[in-house]
């Protein structure tokens, strides 16, 4: 039996923003109507340009703004933070992992410390239950335990994406939302991370929301893609059915303006821009 992890049932957001001195006030609306589904252990990407709502979708999802009207079902229960406040078990349900990982690390905190927080602010588990969990953790995603009490700035940037993951996961979510998780790494280091999360969603039967522009990684890591433009779904389908054969004039338009970037590709470039010069 088909096991559905989220829902939206035409999710709607505005935002009232002021007029000035002169102007008139407004309503802006940044998602308009978006319905979908994403069943246990699949992951949907959402696509788009700057501005098209994915990343107002992904706030939503992930509990950190309200939607204005509209359904939010997680685990198949109604979910309305603008309503009904934020309780620790819908905290444990959803997690999110940002592009910039140095970011949201705090940089006074030792590793061991951010993977255990969580289970500090959720969980009633022991200091040492909550370390030996941290050092599993890190394991899990290529790091060691050596790397325990060690701070934030000691890492590159893909280690500290590979923590950012870790501590995500540290309370065994139902959903893991993902906003432009690679955009920031190398290429090299984007394949590692996407493979690591591809390994992890394997093995934990993970269900992710990725929210993307990068059409390649798309490819790559999805199972189902939702194309968004100016706050509404133009296209939804299965990967394979959007990526051969776009339907919507902006998809087509988005994905023709979209630089391929596997190896043959990239070699291709800048053997061109040689001849060039």
């Amino acid at each position: 039996m088909t096991e559905i992890v989220l829902e939206g049932r035409n999710i709607v957001r505005d935002y009232h923003v002021g007029g000035g001195l002169f102007g008139k006030a407004k309503t802006v609306r940044a998602v308009k109507g978006v319905s979908f589904t994403l069943e246990k252990g699949k992951t949907l990407a959402i696509v788009g340009e700057s501005g098209c709502g994915k990343s107002t979708l992904g706030r939503i999802l992930t509990l950190i703004d309200p939607q204005t009207s509209g359904e939010l079902l997680i685990d198949g229960k109604p979910i309305n933070i603008a309503k009904d406040r934020v309780t620790h078990e819908m905290r444990r349900k959803v997690q999110i992992i940002f592009q910039n990982p140095y970011g949201s690390l705090n940089p006074r905190q030792k590793i061991g410390e951010v993977l255990g927080e969580p289970l500090l602010l959720n969980t009633k588990k022991t200091a040492a239950e909550r370390r030996d969990l941290a050092m599993q953790m890190l394991v899990k995603v290529g790091l060691g335990p050596e790397h325990y009490n060690r701070y934030p700035h000691m890492f590159s940037g893909g280690q500290r994406q590979r923590i950012a993951i870790a501590r995500a996961l540290m309370l065994s979510p139902s959903l893991l939302v993902l906003d432009e998780p690679v955009s920031a790494l190398d290429l090299s280091v984007q394949a590692q991370v996407l493979n690591l999360l591809a390994d992890l969603q394997d093995e934990f039967n993970l269900t992710y929301v990725f929210i993307s522009h990068d059409l390649s990684v798309v490819r790559y890591i999805a199972d189902e893609v939702m194309v968004m433009y100016y706050g509404e779904v133009v296209e939804y389908g299965t990967r394979d059915e959007v990526f051969s054969n776009p339907q919507h004039s902006y998809t087509k338009t988005l994905f023709a303006a979209t630089p391929k970037s596997d190896v043959a590709s990239i070699r291709a470039r800048l053997a061109k821009k040689k001849v060039a010069a």
